[in-house]
C-alpha cells in the first residue's frame, strides 16, 4: 500500500509539472526533460507512468477535464435554471483558466494536440457539446430562451462563445481579463436569445457572477 501511495504521489507530481510546462511552452515546445525537471522526478519515474509526451499530454487533458466537471457539477442539478447554469459554467471556465494550471493546460492541449481527446479516447469537445445542448433545451422549455430557438444551434453557439473567449485571451496573453470578457459577451449576446422581459434579469445575473471573480 505504501508503494502504491508513493506511485500515485509521483504520478500526480508528473502531471502537475507537465501541466505547468504545457501551459507555459505549449505542446510542441514542451520537452520531457523540462517536464522531468519541473516535476522533480527521475526519468525512470516519468516513464514508469507515461510512455511518451503525447500519452502524458492526454493524461493532463483527462485530469483537467475531471476538475472542470467537478467545479461545474452544481450547475448540472436540474433545480438550477438552465440558462443560469450556462452563464455560470462560462465563468468557471474563465476562473479555472486563470487559476488552475491543470485546467488551463487541458484547454490549450485539446486543440494543440489536434483531436480533442484524452487518454481514454473520448472527445472532450463533443462531450461538452452534449452538455451545452442539453442545457439549451431545458432553458427553452423553462421559458428563459425564446421558444422559437433551436436547442442544438444555441448550445453550439454558447460553446463557441466560451471557446472563442478562451482562445483569444490565451493568444493575446490577456487571460486575466477572461472573466470580464465573458460578461461582455453575455451582455451583447443575451438580447438575441432571451424574451425581452427577461433581458434585464439575465444581464444583471451575468454581471453579478462576474463580481465573484473580479472585485
Amino acid at each position: 500500500m505504501a508503494r502504491q501511495a508513493r506511485a500515485e504521489i509521483t504520478r500526480d507530481s508528473v502531471l502537475a509539472g507537465a501541466a505547468d510546462v504545457f501551459l507555459r511552452l505549449g505542446y510542441a515546445n514542451a520537452s520531457l526533460s523540462e517536464i522531468i525537471s519541473q516535476s522533480n522526478v527521475t526519468k525512470g519515474a516519468l516513464y514508469f507512468h507515461f510512455g511518451s509526451k503525447e500519452e502524458l499530454a492526454r493524461a493532463v487533458v483527462d485530469q483537467g477535464n475531471e476538475r472542470m466537471i467537478s467545479e461545474c457539477r452544481g450547475f448540472f442539478d436540474s433545480r438550477v435554471p438552465a440558462l443560469e447554469a450556462c452563464i455560470g459554467i462560462t465563468y468557471v471556465v474563465a476562473d479555472l483558466t486563470m487559476n488552475d494550471p491543470m485546467v488551463g493546460a487541458m484547454l490549450k492541449l485539446t486543440y494543440q494536440i489536434g483531436d480533442y481527446r484524452g487518454a481514454n479516447g473520448n472527445n472532450i469537445a463533443a462531450a461538452w457539446s452534449k452538455t451545452y445542448n442539453g442545457l439549451a433545451e431545458r432553458a427553452i422549455a423553462q421559458g428563459d430562451l425564446a421558444e422559437d430557438l433551436d436547442a442544438d444551434v444555441i448550445g453550439m453557439l454558447l460553446q463557441e462563445m466560451t471557446a472563442g473567449v478562451h482562445i483569444t485571451a490565451v493568444g493575446t496573453e490577456t487571460v486575466d481579463q477572461m472573466a470580464a470578457r465573458m460578461e461582455r459577451a453575455w451582455y451583447f449576446l443575451l438580447p438575441s436569445l432571451v424574451p425581452p422581459e427577461k433581458l434585464g434579469y439575465f444581464r444583471e445575473f451575468a454581471a453579478r457572477r462576474l463580481r465573484r471573480y473580479v472585485p
